[in-house]
């Protein structure tokens, strides 16, 4: 055997290499580097021309072709190569009867090749291969699919295709799509990713059904306009109502950024009207210390969440925002100015009451930390409330507050004084009677807490102990507030949080008169590493005098303690966890509200949720069970059923007690993977929404039907994709 080796000249990279920046390093490293030739029998000038025969084999750097015979002309960087021929550039491959190929330009052909591409497992046949340059090629009469062997459960069959690296797609002229030998999708033109970059095209058509609308479907095409902008239009069929069209925009900039959702349904079949929805939302940085934005909202009729809406939290949205705002931000302090009002949609059986629109709201806010030991905080608010048949008018607020915050190892003692002064002038519309209000009220607190830690063990693990008792005393006088207008304020819940408070009320309207001691312990169990294995907390509220101040049509409390507010959390292992929070009533002896939580992860792509809330006051007592779980190799199974155990007031019939649930398979085969999901989701009063998704994955390529991995994402805490690789969204 003979072994000859001569420089060539500048050699570019083959098409398909994995990546740019490799794409072009690897050139470099070719250009400069020898091609190294053998072969059986070696004939011919070795300054010009090279017959190679049996066992030939050419490498330069990173590409290596390999055949029965070959001829390589020097001077022109050229190869001719017949028989088993096979080239590898860069851990991309191609076979083929015969290759002419030029190694410093990278062009050349191939007949009857198949190729592989390395980035995304890319493979198939042709009758032939013209490679155009570094990055792409041109293949005639040929198959593309993602899946291993000679007999693929998916692929694409096309007159042409043209195979771009470096821009990460493929295209192709005439196809059709075959899922198990049989074609499901024909279409003159399709494009689809070689990695997952971004591009234009023709999003894959999504497809299902609703009892709302019907049968829909659904064709996207997505603009890729730069790396930091796209637009999504989305023509939507469906059959009980139209062509509904729909769209997003996206941007992102150094000091900016926003999304921008629209739809449009002209004429609606059922309703006989146009229907529209519009979501916006903005914010900008105009200067380090000054930005803006707006989040602005609207919807053409009180009955457009529930018959488009495709999650809970839209369908049951009937309070659409209109916000605009300006913030100024100096080194201790804040200022803001905004106007925002709503939009109400309506529901008969259920109507609720208009918020007032804050036209405008000035707010500034201030604070300094150890200042010689104390800390003080400065707030101010101005704000003009409009509500077209309630009582409007002026708020003006000012809120200064000092503490003195005692910190040293093992315990705390942080006393704090604070003044409310408020001032109204308010108006009735109906009688056009102005009136004005005046209030000012001095707050007093002392916050205080020990922490004692101990070693233990707990699971037979060793373990720091800690015990962290906490008091909290609070006193306002009382000042008769019945007069002033509730513009936005409410009765806060009991919580944790809300305990420590110095207001049982949430908003300015109404502070709560308070003669009150907050008794609470937490006790933790935390591992060497940090990890808090095991939390417990009991607490409760005592009233040392009867509160007074309420809100319009509630009667005065003169309980004497609060409910017993009590949480635990435990974490049994690295799989297996557990949480609660129980308000009792010492008073009635009942539980007033109760969440229990269980969560078990044992292994990826196995999760069981289940989760127990009971709240007396709603009436509501329900059981949320949620998972995922393989059901055998390539089976999987997902669900979520919110289960009602009362009869009270719930946001669907009672004749059905599954308030929202949902229940899918999953198949996944080595290259693709199905979808079946069915959810009901509760749209207002005794009304709810049936769904179901259909969709086929093919991987690498695109996804068809229905996109159902939203709604289980929502549905069922923990869930993971069953494909371990991303999932590329391509062009048709």
């Amino acid at each position: 055997m003979m072994a000859m080796t001569a420089m060539a000249a500048a050699i570019s990279a083959l098409p398909f290499a994995s990546h740019a920046q490799t794409t072009v390093s690897s050139a470099q490293s070719d250009a400069n580097a020898p091609t190294n030739v053998s072969a059986e029998q070696m004939t011919g000038r070795p300054d010009r021309e090279l017959v190679l025969e049996r066992d030939v084999e050419i490498v330069r750097g990173g590409t290596t072709m390999t055949s029965d015979k070959a001829t390589y002309w020097i001077a022109e960087d050229e190869i001719e190569a017949v028989g088993n021929v096979k080239m590898t550039r860069f851990g991309d491959r191609y076979t083929g009867d015969k290759l002419r190929y030029k190694m410093d330009a990278g062009t050349g052909f191939a007949d009857n090749p198949t190729f592989h591409i390395k980035a995304n497992n890319g493979q198939g046949g042709a009758e032939r291969i013209d490679f155009l340059g570094e990055d792409r090629a041109r293949i005639t009469e040929g198959t593309y699919s993602t899946c291993e062997g000679p007999d693929p459960d998916w692929y694409l069959r096309a007159n042409t295709m043209t195979l771009d690296k470096g821009r990460d797609a493929g295209t192709a002229g005439t196809t059709l799509v075959y899922f198990k030998g049989v074609p499901i999708v024909g279409t003159p033109y399709m494009s689809f990713p070689l990695s997952d970059a971004r591009k234009s095209g023709v999003l894959p058509p999504t497809m299902g059904t609703t009892s709302r609308g019907g049968f829909e479907v659904m064709v996207p095409y997505y603009f890729n306009i730069a790396p930091n902008r796209d637009f999504t239009f989305s023509p939507r069929f469906i059959a009980k109502r139209g062509l509904q069209l729909g769209g997003e925009a996206r941007y992102l900039g150094q000091n900016y950024a926003g999304e921008t959702r629209f739809e449009y349904l002209a004429n609606d079949r059922e309703t006989k009207t146009d229907r529209y929805s519009l979501s916006t939302l903005h914010t900008q940085r105009l200067s380090p210390q000054a930005t803006f934005g707006w989040n602005i909202n609207s919807a053409s009729d009180n009955d457009y969440p529930r018959d488009f809406s495709r999650n809970l939290a839209t369908s049951t949205n009937r309070l659409l925002l209109r916000d605009i705002y300006f913030n100024y931000a100096g080194d201790y302090w804040n200022a803001t100015a905004r106007a925002s009002s709503y939009q109400v949609l309506q529901d008969v059986l259920s109507p609720i009451t208009r918020p007032y629109d804050r036209l405008p709201q000035l707010s500034f806010t201030s604070a300094r930390y150890d200042v010689g030991g104390f800390d003080w905080t400065a707030n101010a608010e101005a704000t003009s409330f409009y509500h077209p048949t309630l009582v409007r008018g002026q708020r003006y607020v000012v809120n200064p507050s000092l503490s003195y915050p005692i910190v040293r190892p093992g315990y705390f003692i942080t006393p704090k004084v604070s003044l409310h002064a408020s001032s109204y002038s308010v108006e009735d519309p109906t009688t056009n009677a102005q009136s004005s209000y005046n209030r000012t009220l001095p707050t007093m607190s002392l916050d205080s807490g020990l922490i004692f830690e101990r070693p233990a063990s707990f699971l037979g693990q060793s373990m720091t102990q800690t015990f962290e008792p906490r008091l909290f005393y609070v006193k306002t006088p009382y000042r008769d507030q019945s007069n002033i207008p509730i513009f936005d304020s409410a009765l806060a819940d009991l919580s944790f949080a809300q305990i420590f408070a110095e207001n049982r009320f949430i908003g300015n309207d109404r502070i709560s008169d308070a003669n009150q001691l907050t008794v609470a312990a937490t006790t933790r169990f935390i591992e060497d590493n940090g990890v808090e294995r095991l939390r417990l907390a009991l607490g409760q509220r005592f009233y040392f005098t009867d509160s007074q101040v309420t809100l319009p049509n509630q009667v005065a409390t003169t309980d004497k303690k609060s409910d017993i507010l009590a949480s635990g959390m435990l974490k049994l292992s690295d799989t297996l966890s557990t949480e609660g929070n129980l308000q009792y009533s010492a008073t009635q002896k009942t539980l007033s509200r109760a969440n229990y939580g269980l969560s078990w992860r044992p292994a990826d792509k196995k999760v069981l949720n289940l989760t127990y809330r009971r709240d007396k006051a709603n009436e509501l007592s329900q059981i949320d069970v949620s998972g995922q779980w393989p059901l055998s190799t390539r089976w999987y199974g997902v669900g979520r059923i919110n289960y009602s155990l009362s009869d009270g007031t719930q946001t669907v019939s009672t004749n059905n007690r599954i308030a929202e649930g949902l229940l899918g398979l999953e198949y996944k085969a080595d290259c693709w993977i199905f979808r079946i999901v069915a959810q009901r989701l509760p749209t207002g009063t005794s009304q709810a929404n049936t769904s179901l998704f259909f969709q086929l994955e093919l991987s690498g390529l695109t996804r068809l039907g229905s996109d159902p991995l939203t709604a289980i994402r929502r549905n069922v805490p923990g869930y993971q994709m069953i494909n371990n690789q991303p999932s590329n969204v391509s062009g048709m």
